[in-house]
């Protein structure tokens, strides 16, 4: 079945980074772009960033530009988000999907920027 598995995650101070990877398993992982999303208390989930399914073309969200990279492994069915210069305003949890998808949410990593 689906799966998706999100970690790296943590606590880090504002201007700090972070890199998190995010295992997929049960379809053909080379054949989809891929996309991390982000959801903060209260709020909904909002995309964050997507990379087509070569890897050679990224989108990012404008509240995240020049901060985060996202990239994939297609050998290793993993994609990542390195996060610099990160605010607390990018507190939230992150997950991974395909884009078009709208099931088979993973568990998330947890992400705290605070002094």
């Amino acid at each position: 079945q689906v799966q998706f598995e999100e970690s790296g995650g943590g606590s880090v101070q504002p201007g700090g980074s972070l890199r998190l990877s995010c295992a997929a398993s049960g379809f053909p992982f080379r054949n989809y772009a891929m996309s991390w999303y982000r959801q903060a208390p209260g709020k909904e989930r909002d995309i964050v960033a997507t990379i087509n399914t070569p890897g050679w073309s990224t989108d990012y969200a404008d509240s995240v530009k020049g901060r985060f990279t996202i990239s994939r492994d297609n050998a290793k069915n993993t994609v990542s988000l390195q996060m610099n210069s990160l605010k607390p305003e990018d507190t939230a949890v992150y997950y991974c999907n395909v884009p078009t998808w709208g099931a088979y949410w993973g568990q998330g990593t947890q992400v705290t920027v605070s002094s």
